[in-house]
């Protein structure tokens, strides 16, 4: 909007949310009263208001307002890293929806790094990106409030913060899926592998978890809930906890499917077979799964409408905080069997 200024909350910067409160002035006003591109104001309050930016150290921030007053035709995409093909897959999924917009995608990645993904996403505004779409919320971050006092358009997508617009898998549900296939087959002992708490999509699918489980009357056990990332590896080394258990699970449950597959590893290392001695499900039907050895069960997520969807709320004119959650799918394979 003309005449409205960014800011930014951040280490060691100063906002008009800070100026406003310091000169006791509106920030809508000290926003038109520090506008460069309009003839200053002599008024006392004016000259107030600039005085007071100035004590404070006060930069305007030209990148967000440029960003917000024209058009470039592309999208800025963060995501934790492409070697991740749930990523790669959502990565592609909104560059194709763009392109059907007549727009482009550029992608960054940043670890699943907090800093990183602040850096990711100054890049992406310098180079005058229509907007943000990221992947990377994280419990109690404030990175959604820097980007929405600054003015700069941004949706998240597959993770949500509880108060922004996002794009999500509905995981509860999905979480609940995976669960409940489990226990139709007979499994009443269920180990989780529940990727980290600082993800809404992991919090999710252990909410599911815990909801099917609630439902059949099993009494959820605590050694059975192992905390995670979403890597191969780190599903590896829950499922040895699982298995080392005294009285291991007789199926699993976890939360991505590159969990899943680590967990094929470390069964298999235990000279055990899934799914005769563990039956095993995951999340996301990434395309090597069905092509395992022992083809996996899964919850299909449809990453081509998380993408329609979050472009769509990328470019909202209402601005409302929607979060829209895509209904998963179960996919049974032959990862899954009755227990015996």
């Amino acid at each position: 909007m003309a005449g409205e200024e960014t800011e930014v909350r951040s280490k060691g910067r100063v906002t008009l949310h800070d100026v406003a409160r310091e000169s006791g002035v509106s920030k809508s006003s000290v926003s038109r009263m520090l506008d460069e591109r309009f003839p200053n104001s002599d008024s006392p309050k004016a000259r107030h208001v600039r005085e007071v930016a100035r004590r404070l150290g006060y930069v305007r921030d030209l990148s967000a307002a440029n960003l917000r007053r024209g058009s470039t035709g592309t999208i800025g995409v963060i995501v934790p890293r492409l070697t991740d093909t749930v990523m790669a897959m959502f990565y592609e999924a909104v560059s194709a929806a763009a392109a059907q917009q007549g727009r482009f995608a550029i992608v960054a990645t940043t670890d699943d790094n907090p800093e990183a993904s602040r850096k990711a996403a100054e890049a992406l505004i310098r180079r005058g990106v229509d907007g943000l779409i990221l992947t990377t919320a994280r419990e109690g971050d404030d990175f959604a409030d820097e980007l929405r006092d600054r003015g700069v358009p941004f949706v998240f997508a597959l993770r949500h913060n509880g108060s922004s617009a996002a794009s999500v898998g509905d995981d509860q549900l999905g979480g609940y899926l995976a669960t409940r296939h489990l226990i139709d087959l007979g499994h009443r002992r269920i180990g989780i592998i529940a990727g980290p708490d600082y993800a809404t999509s992991a919090l999710g699918r252990l909410a599911g978890y815990r909801q099917a489980l609630a439902e059949a009357g099993i009494e959820e056990a605590a050694d059975l809930i192992v905390p995670s990332t979403f890597s191969i590896e780190s599903g590896e080394t829950a499922a040895r906890t699982l298995l080392a258990l005294a009285k291991p699970p007789t199926a699993i449950f976890a939360v991505n499917d590159n969990t899943a597959i680590g967990s094929m590893s470390a069964i298999a290392h235990a000279g055990l077979s899934v799914p005769g001695d563990v039956s095993l499900v995951g999340y996301n039907d990434i395309p090597i799964v069905s092509r395992l050895p022992v083809p996996l069960s899964t919850v299909q997520v449809p990453f081509d409408r998380v993408a329609e969807i979050a472009l769509q709320l990328l470019f909202d004119e209402d601005g409302v905080a929607t979060i829209k959650k895509t209904t998963p799918s179960l996919i049974p394979r032959k990862s899954t069997a009755p227990l015996p």
